[in-house]
């Protein structure tokens, strides 16, 4: 449930439901039916959000048995590249728990693909830019990370030629006639 720039977890049951909320300087509670189903100290840090473990289902609750380096850890028991994506993953979500799905997700992909593959498949993630579950997932179901991962330097923009450009040239003359 979001107040003032700032997310608070509810239990699972009531996700999408309406709720209200009474907020004091110190106590944000979040009431439904007339009944009082959260109470969270108010936030004011940077920190967006506020999660009781109990609101969580017990799927959710699981996740939290791992531990961003237990994450890492077993991403190097794989290959390096599938510990640097994980590592990536988690450093570049606002809270690292929203990085655990990405994850855990890159586990699963091991119990379908060679451990070699989804290495590779997480290497080329990384070269390309493209630092998530779903696309090592795309790159492992269409074959690319069979495909060696060429590092081209860019073609050379060769200027248009044409009776309607102007250039650079004419815009400084303006500029110096203005």
């Amino acid at each position: 449930m979001e107040f003032d720039a700032r997310y608070y977890s509810v239990p699972y049951e009531l996700a999408r439901q309406a709720v209200e909320v009474r907020a004091t300087a110190n106590v944000v509670e979040i009431i439904h039916r007339g009944r009082r189903v959260a109470s969270h100290a108010r936030g004011y840090s940077r920190q967006r959000f506020h999660t009781v473990r109990e609101h969580m289902p017990a799927a959710h609750r699981a996740h939290l048995e791992w531990t961003p380096s237990r994450l890492v850890a077993w991403g190097a028991s794989i290959g390096a590249p599938v510990a640097e994506l994980m590592e990536t993953i988690l450093a570049t979500r606002p809270h690292p728990e929203h990085g655990y799905r990405a994850c855990l997700g890159l586990m699963h992909l091991v119990k379908r693909y060679d451990r070699a593959r989804v290495a590779a498949a997480c290497q080329r993630a990384l070269a390309i830019g493209g630092p998530s579950y779903r696309s090592v997932e795309a790159i492992l179901k269409h074959g690319l990370d069979k495909v060696p991962v060429t590092s081209e330097p860019p073609a050379k923009i060769v200027p248009i030629q044409h009776a309607n450009l102007r250039g650079a040239e004419y815009y400084q003359q303006r500029l110096m006639e203005g």
